[in-house]
Order: C-alpha cells, then sequence, then structure tokens
C-alpha cells in the first residue's frame, strides 16, 4: 500500500537529522514539562517529611498514589483526545493545569499537617495529575503519528525524544533541588512552574511544524451544544477543572487509588481482549496479546525502578557520602544522575538498534524488556554490595548510587522508548491514544507498587534497630526477584515476537 505525503514527511526538505521537525517540537515541549514533573519529584517525598513532617511509610503512599494518578489520567486523556479534542489540543490544556498546579505547590506554610497550605497542597497534585492526564499520552502519540507504522525511524525517533524527557529530567532535580533545599521549598517549586509554562510557549510557537498532526478528527464535535451555550470542547475542559477537586481527595486516600487501579486494569484488560476476539482479525489479535504480555512487564519494571524517587531519595539523603570538594549536595540532585545516563547513552542505543537491525541481530521487544528487568534488579544488587562493602554503619560511598542509575538507565532504554513505540506499532490506528494510556496505566500501577514497597520499608524501619538494614535487606530481595522475572522473559521472548508479525506491518 502506498503512503500519502501527508502521512510520510519527504527525507530532505522539512526534515532535521533524517526526522520530521515536529519532532523537536515535541523533544522541546516534552522536555519542559519533564523539567517541572522531576524537579517536583525530586522534591516531593523530602518536603514531605522534612516540611509537613510526615512519616516516611505515610509519605511512600502518598508519593505512590500521587505518581500512580499521573499515570492513570493519560487513559481519560488519551480516549478524549482520540474521540474529541484531538492530541494537540489535549496537550496545549494539559500543559496549562501543569502550570497552575506547580504554581500553587509554592504555597508553603509554616510546616506541619494541616491548614491552608497543607489543603492547597492536595489541590496543586490534583492539577498536575490533571493536567498530565490530557499532555502525557498525547505528546507520545503525536510523535507516532509522524510516521507510518512500517518506518525504520520510529524506534530511533522515540528514543530521540525520550532524551528530551530526559533533558528536562536533568535539569529539573538539580535546578529545582538545589532551590528548593537549599533557599527554600517555594523557589524549587516556583522554577518548576516556570519549566512548564516554557514549555507551553514552544508547543504553542511550534504548531507549524507539525504538519496537521493531531488535529481533531471529526471537528464537528467539539462545536456541538452540550448544555446550553457551552459547547462539547469548553464542556470537557470546565469538568476537568471540577474533577481536580475529586482527584485532591484521591490522592489523600490510598485505599481508594489502589482499588481504582484495580476496575481500571481490570476493565481496560477486558476491552482489549473484546476487541482482540471480537472485532480483530487474526493478526491484528495477535498483535493485542503480544501488547498485553508487554503490557504485564510494565509495572514489574516502573515498581523497582520508581523507587528513585521515594525510598532511594530517602536512602541517598540519610546514609550516602554526599560530599563533593567540601560541599554536601542536597540529595534531590542526585535525581538527576538517571537522566544524564540517559543523555549519553540515548544515542548510543539508538544507533545500536539501527546497526543490529540491519544486520539481523537486533534483540526483539520483548527480549528488550527481559533485559530491562535484569538490568534493575542487578541495579540494586550492586548498590547492596557497596553498603556493605563500606560497612552498614558507615555512609555508603556515592559511586554505588551512580552504579545503581547505570544499571537502572541501560534498563529502561530497553524498556520505556522501545515499549513507547511498540504500542504503537502494535495498535491500531483508531485505537492508538487509547493504547497509549494503557501503557501508562500499566505504569500508574508500577508506580503504586513502588509506593507500597517504599512504605514497608519505611515502616518497617521505623521499629527497627538498625533501619539501614531493613532498607537494604527488601533491595536485596526486589532485586533477585528482578533478574529472575527477566530471565524468564528472555526465554519466552521467541514466542511473543511471531504474535507481534513485524512482517506485515506495512499491510
Amino acid at each position: 500500500m502506498s503512503v500519502s505525503p501527508a502521512q510520510q514527511p519527504a527525507e530532505g526538505k522539512g526534515t532535521l537529522l533524517g526526522h520530521p521537525k515536529g519532532l523537536f517540537i515535541l523533544f522541546f515541549a516534552e522536555m519542559w514539562e519533564r523539567f517541572s514533573y522531576y524537579g517536583m519529584r525530586a522534591l516531593l517525598v523530602l518536603y514531605l517529611t522534612k516540611h509537613f513532617l510526615m512519616s516516611d511509610g505515610e509519605s511512600g503512599m502518598v508519593y505512590g498514589a500521587y505518581t500512580s494518578l499521573v499515570y492513570i489520567t493519560p487513559v481519560i486523556g488519551g480516549y478524549l483526545a482520540d474521540h474529541y479534542l484531538g492530541q494537540r489540543k489535549a496537550v496545549l490544556f494539559g500543559g496549562i493545569l501543569i502550570a497552575v498546579g506547580h504554581i500553587l505547590l509554592g504555597v508553603e506554610g509554616d510546616g506541619g499537617q494541616g491548614g491552608f497550605a497543607m489543603n492547597m497542597f492536595w489541590l496543586a497534585l490534583a492539577f498536575i495529575i490533571v493536567g498530565t492526564g490530557f499532555l502525557k499520552a498525547n505528546i507520545s502519540a503525536i510523535v507516532g503519528q509522524l510516521y507510518p507504522r512500517d518506518d525504520m525511524r520510529r524506534d530511533p525517533a522515540y528514543t530521540i525524544f525520550y532524551m528530551g524527557i530526559n533533558v528536562g529530567g536533568m535539569m529539573g532535580p538539580i535546578i529545582c533541588g538545589i532551590l528548593g533545599e537549599t533557599v527554600g521549598w517555594s523557589w524549587g517549586f516556583g522554577a518548576a512552574a516556570i519549566g512548564m509554562i516554557a514549555g507551553i510557549i514552544v508547543f504553542v510557537l511550534g504548531k507549524p511544524l507539525l504538519l496537521g498532526k493531531g488535529e481533531p478528527a471529526e471537528p464537528e464535535k467539539l462545536t456541538a451544544p452540550l448544555a446550553g451555550p457551552v459547547s462539547v470542547e469548553w464542556g470537557i475542559y470546565i469538568l476537568s477543572v471540577a474533577s481536580v477537586f475529586g482527584v485532591a481527595w484521591l490522592v489523600q486516600n490510598h485505599d481508594a487509588v489502589g482499588w481504582l487501579l484495580i476496575l481500571c486494569g481490570a476493565g481496560a484488560v477486558l476491552y482489549l481482549l473484546w476487541e482482540a476476539f471480537g472485532r480483530m482479525g487474526k493478526i491484528d489479535r495477535d498483535r493485542m496479546l503480544a501488547a498485553l504480555f508487554l503490557l504485564a512487564l510494565n509495572p514489574l519494571f516502573w515498581a523497582l525502578f520508581e523507587q528513585a524517587g521515594s525510598s532511594l531519595n530517602l536512602f541517598t539523603d540519610r546514609h550516602v557520602d554526599r560530599h563533593f570538594l567540601g560541599w554536601e549536595v542536597p540529595a534531590s540532585a542526585f535525581q538527576s544522575i538517571n537522566s544524564m545516563f540517559i543523555i549519553l547513552l540515548a544515542p548510543l542505543f539508538a544507533a545500536l538498534w539501527v546497526m543490529l537491525a540491519r544486520r539481523g541481530l537486533e534483540p526483539s521487544t520483548p527480549a528488550k524488556f527481559g533485559l530491562a528487568l535484569v538490568q534493575v534488579g542487578l541495579g540494586f544488587l550492586a548498590l547492596v554490595a557497596g553498603a556493605y562493602w563500606a560497612g552498614v554503619d558507615n555512609a555508603t560511598p556515592a559511586i554505588f548510587i551512580f552504579l545503581l542509575y547505570l544499571l537502572h538507565t541501560m534498563g529502561e532504554l530497553c524498556l520505556s522508548p522501545v515499549g513507547l513505540s511498540a504500542m504503537s506499532k502494535l495498535a491500531l490506528p483508531r485505537m492508538l491514544g487509547l493504547m497509549m494510556g494503557v501503557w501508562f496505566l500499566a505504569t500508574a500501577a508500577g508506580d503504586f507498587i513502588a509506593g507500597m514497597i517504599a512504605a514497608n520499608i519505611g515502616n518497617r524501619a521505623e521499629g527497627a534497630t538498625d533501619p539501614n538494614l531493613v532498607t537494604l535487606s527488601v533491595y536485596q530481595s526486589v532485586g533477585l526477584w528482578g533478574i529472575g522475572i527477566g530471565v524468564v522473559v528472555l526465554l519466552l521472548a521467541p514466542f511473543v515476537k511471531r504474535l507481534m508479525h513485524l512482517d506485515k506491518l506495512a499491510d
């Protein structure tokens, strides 16, 4: 089947480094959004324990509830973009809500739980959660729309896009973290707000370079009346802002978030199975089953990886030697290490996959997932070995935190950009936004489990004689589980690859 000019950009004119220029608009917009997200994320648990005086266990559950809701809402945002708004309008609206949330986080108060500042804190998290629901899945979906389904540049494009995420992820913890921990919490959160506003400006100015991608499939739906003079489009905006108050309640009620994840996850899986066996032919059904296999592995990886912002952040603050040239580096700044490694390694991985693909040696997508789980497990074992080598009563040398993040980053590069690309290849065009949303829903489950693991560490350590030993014991266990599951996935990878029917994507 031939590809129209609207579907595939010319190789010379209108491209940059062999890719559509719109990719780099999305790169910079997502970079600033991630600057704001990771800058705030690096401060969150420290802010909760040091400013609002929460216990480690409680702060871990708040962290898990927040980060999981950030990934649940893209399911709704993806659906609304697919059927009504289009991805571009959804991304713009989401960015505005996120900026409002970061501004509200600047209401610091006097500390301790309760009072006006605490209420503003919950409301701020809710604005960020709802805004991310509109932005996150849909900006990734626009990347996929710039390429035909069988274009070999898709994996490198998502890796380039992922590098943009991590430029922001590197700058955010350094700038927001240092400002927040040394000058004042509101300074750190204020810097995050400025970053998000910059992302909105880049996205608006770069609209022409998106080549009309991400626009509403049926624009007439948006102008249809919903209630009196209010159109469907404005109805979506108004109801979304109103939902912020319900989301603020959810962040404070962890059990409700857990049940929401179970219901949403079960509903998404049942719907995808109904699509696969009720409406699809054999090839698309096989691809959907392969996608479900990959989706099942996603939470396992992120449950371990997302200790970075919670228990690993507290471990770095309390048990790692952070002195460098006479200066004690704030613990939040260490959250930038993962992104630094992404920036260094992403181009190498992108080139490696292309080089191996040309020689017929590239690992399959499920094999890359298996490698990711093995590496995230090895990262924890490396930290545990370093801590015991230094002595559990002594500060762990910072080099072992760097080693953990190096292994975790290599695992992330084997899973996250590859997974985004796989969802865009395996999904039918009419389900692209939904599949991206379900991908982030699976990530939400991993984040919630990560919060439970962090809370478990905090609760067990609270009454322990040596809290450091408790943490290291849990890290050793999860590391071994990660390696074991990864090996099983590597063994199953050839069977799952056959279900993907990669040789027939052009059809």
